[in-house]
């Protein structure tokens, strides 16, 4: 059955049925740009049970988390209102706007985040322990926008085959999206980048749209080594099985332990914890208290997606806009409705060099991909994807009132074509132009102007009553979780990473 078949069989109350979710994380800095390295401000609450305001990697690292929402702009104005109060909290730090860090201390000055004494708090930081030992905090900081995407009535098949077709085209994101094109020269010290000299303290690409999702970001080579196939959910969690319960050698080498009787990781294989796993989209299932993500999948089947290609746009105030969530919206349809042929282990592999490629060099005129073993322009590729889209966007528009998603791909393709206009252009040009040559100098600018912005339009009286008595309401929750806790941690700590929880649900309380 054809794209239009499908989309024809759809009825309107499906497609306006659609709903989303947003993560976005962000590290607090001091007013001259360096990392705040302050605790997690208590008037934001507890990082363990707070809702919508938690912490990422480093206890520096904002997590900031909506609900689910049927309609774009619910969305986007609840993470604004998030936004404006967590920078109404921060006193003169600011939340960095950029997805790259800048000033960073040494790695061992990257303070890990910390919730509580309770077992599940205590998991959650031995867990960033281990990614701490396992890749280095530098990593570790760097910053995205995690978009949670559902469809009424999909079943986990569905789910896959979007999964398949969003990895086969996830290129089309970098290059509209990306907006990660340079870094500061110390956070690549030490490392093999290949990257080009802005000036002393910037280094960059000159069509690159994604350093984030390239070689310098989330990549490790231990799990390049992990070829998960996508074709259904039964391989996708034999395949993290394996690399959650099966020891690995490099890891066992970092050991559980410190000499001094502290812990390194949670687990000595190759995956702590389903979330270590590093992919541009994860099939999700909300979880049970106490159950691990890979048995409610293989229990309940898949519940929504969640994209993680997504950089902060250092030009919007929240880093995303109504815009990108309305490509998104028709991208991800788009993958679900398509055909969606098995993957393959030398796919995988393509797949892997494609996104490497789009990331350092998605802007580059030419630039070839590989598409069933043939060489394909990614300009060609990426112009018949849009092509076909169009008809989802109408859809959607004719689901939903209005011009909106038509608007919205139409403005994508002449994005895509006017390479300029993209995020990652207009980002380099900035630097250059503007602060010269200093990503770092930029990134500030950008994340002042966003604090001056969101703080301009103030809470009302009745909304700050309802976010402190959201911040009390989590204390007091993190209190008796630890009040509760009667099992050493030790033992909490072999019972979760325990194979079996994995098929059968474990009984210990929530996830690291």
């Amino acid at each position: 059955m054809t794209l239009h078949q499908r989309l024809r069989e759809l009825d309107a109350a499906r497609l306006r049925g659609m709903q989303r979710g947003i993560e976005k994380e962000g590290l607090r800095v001091k007013p001259d740009g360096s990392l705040a390295r302050t605790p997690h401000p208590a008037g934001l609450g507890s990082a363990l049970t707070h809702p919508h305001i938690t912490t990422d990697f480093s206890e520096s690292q904002l997590e900031l988390v909506t609900g689910v929402h049927a309609r774009v702009e619910d969305c986007l104005h609840e993470l604004e209102t998030i936004h404006r109060v967590v920078l109404q909290s921060l006193g003169d730090e600011c939340m960095w706007a950029a997805s790259m860090p800048g000033q960073l201390p040494p790695d061992a000055d990257i303070p890990i985040g910390y919730y509580g004494s309770s077992n599940v708090g205590q998991a959650k930081r031995v867990y960033r322990l281990g990614l701490s030992h396992r890749y280095g905090s530098r990593m570790q900081t760097i910053s995205g926008i995690h978009y949670n995407w559902s469809f009424p009535g999909a079943t986990s098949e569905d789910y896959f085959a979007l999964i398949r077709n969003f990895r086969r085209h996830s290129f089309l994101l970098l290059r509209l999206f990306g907006a990660s094109p340079a870094v500061t020269s110390a956070f690549a010290a030490g490392q093999p980048h290949g990257l080009d000299a802005m000036s002393a303290h910037t280094l960059y690409l000159p069509y690159a749209t994604s350093l984030r999702m390239g070689r310098l970001g989330y990549q490790s080579d231990a799990q390049s080594a992990l070829c998960v196939s996508y074709n259904d959910l039964e391989g996708y969690a034999d395949s993290l099985h394996e690399a959650l319960t099966v020891p690995y050698p490099p890891y066992e080498a970092i050991g559980i332990h410190d000499p001094a009787g502290g812990y390194r990781q949670l687990a000595t294989s190759l995956l702590q914890i389903e979330n270590e796993f590093y992919s541009t989209i994860r099939p999700k299932r909300v979880i049970r208290s106490g159950e691990r993500p890979l048995h409610a999948l293989r229990e309940r089947g898949v519940e929504y997606v969640e994209v993680r290609c997504l950089d902060v746009n250092p030009f919007l105030d929240v880093g995303i806009d109504a815009h990108t969530a309305r490509v998104l919206d028709v991208f991800l349809l788009q993958a679900m409705l398509s055909s969606s042929p098995p993957d393959s282990p030398d796919e995988v592999r393509a797949l892997q060099s494609n996104l490497l490629l789009a990331a350092s060099r998605g802007r580059e005129p030419g630039l070839q991909l590989i598409r069933e073993g043939q060489p394909i322009s990614l300009a060609d590729w990426g112009l018949a994807l849009l092509d076909e889209g169009v008809a989802v966007a109408e859809a959607m528009d004719a689901a939903c009132g209005g011009h909106a998603y038509a608007t919205s791909w139409a403005r994508a393709r002449e994005d895509f074509l006017a390479v300029e206009q993209l995020p990652s252009a207009r980002v380099l040009a900035a630097i250059q132009d503007q602060y010269a040559g200093r990503f770092d100098a930029f990134a500030l600018a950008r994340s002042g102007l966003v604090k001056q912005s969101l703080c301009g339009v103030s809470l009302t009286d009745d909304q700050q009553a309802v976010w402190r008595q959201m911040a009390d309401v989590s204390v007091v929750e993190q209190a008796r979780i630890e009040s509760e806790d009667v099992l050493p941690f030790e033992l909490f700590r072999q019972a979760y990473i325990d194979p079996q929880g994995l098929t059968v649900a474990a009984s210990s309380s929530t996830t690291a």
